[in-house]
C-alpha cells in the first residue's frame, strides 16, 4: 500500500509523547480538582484529537484547576517558530474541560502540538507542556487511508487491571500508525459498578483499579463525568490518545443499558428513573471529554460525516437518540425506527452528495445480528433484526428503505462497521438469500470489545441475506479480558488502486481475517 511513511514520528512516540503520558496524576484520581493557590495547572489526563480534516482538528484537555488553554503547533517535534491558538477558559461549568478548534491546517502533513494550562491570573504562570501529534487527511489520493475501529471500554466488571498491564490493546493499535481510531459506541458503562476484586472461572482474582464515581451506576452529573475520567487513568489510553485522533460516536452503556427516549426504568439501583434525565447528563459528560465539533453547535447531534481526503467518508450514526421504544418490533409499519426520519433523510442526502471511493457506515449497532432485550414475557429487541426471516418488519423497515436507497441511487463503496456484540465477525448480505431483495450486496464488520465482557455469537436474521463468513467468539458468556476474545479492526485504503482491505485482528494485534473489496462496484 502507498501509505505516507513519517519516518520522525517514532522518535516523537518514544520521546515527548511517551513522557506526556506519564505525566503524574492528581493525588484523589477521579476526584473534583484541588483548588491550591499555589503551584501551577497540571493536565494529567492527557490530550485527544478528534474529527480531524484535510485542514481542521479540535485539541481536548482537562486541567486540575481552573486554567486558559493555549496550543501550540509546529511542522516539528522541536517547536521552532510555533504558531499559536487560543483556546477557552476552563472551568467548573465544564469540569475543567475544553477544546481548541484549529483551523487552516497544510493537508496530508504530520501536525505536532503542544497544550499549556495557564493561571487566568498570571498568564506567565503555565503548567507542564503536553503533547500531541496527528496527520491531517491528505488531498491527495495516492496518499491512501488506514484507520482502526472497535468499541465496548471497561464493561461487565471488567475495568483497568494493573496486573495485567491495563489497557494494552490500545497499544496494539497504535502500532499500525493509524491515521485515525473510530469508536462504534460505549465508551463507558455507565451502568456498570466496578468492584476491587473479581474471582475467575479457572481460580485467579481479577483486580480493578477503582474510584468512587465507578462504585455505583452514574446518575448525576458528577457521576458521569467520572465515568469518563476513569478510562484516562490507564497509561495506555492516554498515550493513544496523543497518538491517534478519534471519531467517537455512543450507544447504550453511556447512559444505561438498552435505553430509549421516554424509557422509565424498573431497575432498583437508580433513584433517578427518567431515562430521558440521565441521557441529558450523560450527553453533557460525553461532549465534555471528546472533542467532537456538531456537539458545539446550537442543537448539537452525534450523527455527522467524517470527510477524510478524496478516498473516504466516515457517516457516523446514532442509533440511540432517536429510536421508537424496544418492543417485538414485527409492526407493519414504522415511521420512527432506529434512526428517526430527519437522521434517515439526513444519511440519504449525504451519502447522495458524497464523491469519497469509500462510504463507511459507522453503525453503533449490527443490522442482521438478532441482539435481544429481554422481557419476562416475549423479549423486546434491542437493534434491528428481530429474528423473523420475512419480509421487513419494525426497524428493518427503515432499514430496507435505505438500502434499497442506496442502490437505486446507485451509491457505489458503501461498508458497514460496528461492535456492541463483544465478539469479531463477517457478514456478507446478499439479495439472492434474502426476503427482501431490493438491494445490492454488501459488507458488514464487527470488531470489539476493546476491554469488556466476551460473549458467543448472535443468531442472524435472514431478511436481509446474511452469510457469517467469519466468527470468533467465545461460547460461554462474559469472559473477562484475562481469558482473551479482545478484538479490534482495521481498515486499508490503498492509494494507487483505491482496495479497500478490511482486516479483524486480536488484542495483541494477531490478523484473524481479510477481506479485500474492490472500488467503483455498488455492490460487492
Amino acid at each position: 500500500m502507498s501509505h505516507r511513511p513519517f519516518p520522525g514520528r517514532r522518535g516523537v512516540l518514544r520521546g515527548s509523547l511517551a513522557a506526556s503520558a506519564a505525566l503524574t496524576l492528581p493525588a484523589a484520581v477521579g476526584a473534583a480538582p484541588a483548588f491550591a493557590l499555589s503551584g501551577r495547572p497540571g493536565a494529567g489526563w492527557g490530550v485527544q484529537t478528534g474529527d480531524v480534516t484535510d485542514d481542521s482538528a479540535l485539541v481536548w484537555v482537562r486541567s486540575d484547576r481552573p486554567a486558559r488553554m493555549v496550543v501550540e503547533t509546529s511542522a516539528t517535534e522541536s517547536f521552532r517558530n510555533p504558531r499559536r491558538w487560543h483556546g477557552p477558559l476552563l472551568g467548573a461549568d465544564t469540569d475543567f474541560t475544553g477544546t481548541t478548534p484549529l483551523r487552516g491546517l497544510p493537508a496530508g502533513e504530520q501536525i505536532h502540538y503542544r497544550v499549556l494550562l495557564a493561571d487566568p491570573d498570571d498568564p506567565r504562570r503555565t503548567g507542564e507542556p503536553v503533547t500531541g501529534t496527528f496527520r491531517t487527511a491528505s488531498a491527495k489520493r495516492r496518499d491512501g487511508v488506514r484507520f482502526v475501529w472497535s468499541g465496548d471500554l471497561a464493561g461487565q466488571g471488567w475495568g483497568i487491571n494493573p496486573e495485567l498491564g491495563g489497557y494494552r490493546i490500545y497499544d496494539a493499535m497504535a502500532k499500525l500508525d493509524p491515521d485515525f481510531f473510530l469508536c462504534s459506541g460505549d465508551n463507558i458503562y455507565a451502568d456498570g459498578p466496578l468492584t476491587e476484586t473479581v474471582p475467575l472461572p479457572d481460580g485467579r482474582t481479577w483486580r480493578n483499579l477503582t474510584t468512587e464515581e465507578k462504585s455505583k451506576v452514574a446518575e448525576t452529573l458528577a457521576e458521569f463525568r467520572g465515568n469518563f475520567r476513569y478510562n484516562l487513568l490507564d497509561e495506555n489510553l492516554r498515550r493513544f490518545n496523543a497518538q491517534v485522533p478519534s471519531i467517537i460516536q455512543w450507544d447504550d452503556h453511556e447512559v444505561t443499558n438498552n435505553w430509549f427516549p421516554g424509557e422509565i426504568l424498573a431497575d432498583t439501583r437508580y433513584t433517578e428513573k427518567s431515562v430521558d434525565v440521565l441521557a441529558a447528563r450523560a450527553r453533557q459528560a460525553f461532549s465534555e471529554y471528546f472533542p467532537i465539533s456538531t456537539l458545539r453547535r446550537p442543537g448539537g447531534r452525534v450523527y455527522r460525516v467524517q470527510h477524510h481526503g478524496p478516498l473516504l467518508d466516515v457517516f457516523v450514526l446514532d442509533m440511540r437518540t432517536y429510536r421508537n421504544a424496544n418492543s417485538p418490533d414485527d409492526q407493519a409499519t414504522d415511521p420512527r425506527g432506529i434512526l428517526g426520519r430527519e437522521q434517515l433523510e439526513w444519511l440519504k442526502r449525504e451519502l447522495a452528495r458524497s464523491r469519497a471511493v469509500w462510504k463507511v457506515i459507522a453503525s453503533d449497532m449490527p443490522l442482521g445480528l438478532v441482539v435481544p432485550d429481554a422481557t419476562d414475557g416475549r423479549p423486546n429487541i434491542e437493534a434491528v433484526a428481530q429474528g423473523d426471516p420475512g419480509a421487513p418488519l419494525g426497524r428493518e423497515l427503515q432499514i430496507a428503505e435505505l438500502l434499497r436507497f442506496i442502490k437505486h441511487r446507485r451509491i457505489t463503496g458503501t461498508v458497514w462497521l460496528t461492535a456492541d456484540v463483544h465478539y469479531t465477525s463477517a457478514q456478507h448480505y446478499d439479495p439472492s438469500r434474502a426476503a427482501f431483495k431490493d438491494f445490492a450486496p454488501f459488507w458488514e464488520f464487527v470488531s470489539g470489545p476493546l476491554n469488556a465482557g466476551a460473549f458467543p455469537a448472535n443468531a442472524l436474521d435472514g431478511t436481509f441475506g446474511p452469510d457469517r463468513v467469519f466468527v470468533k467468539a467465545p461460547t460461554t458468556a462474559n469472559v473477562s479480558p484475562a481469558g482473551g476474545y479482545q478484538f479490534f479492526g482495521e481498515v486499508d485504503i490503498d492509494g494507487a488502486g483505491g482496495e479497500l482491505t478490511v482486516r479483524l485482528r486480536e488484542q495483541d494485534g494477531t490478523v484473524l481475517f481479510t477481506r479485500v473489496l474492490q472500488p467503483g462496484r455498488i455492490g460487492q
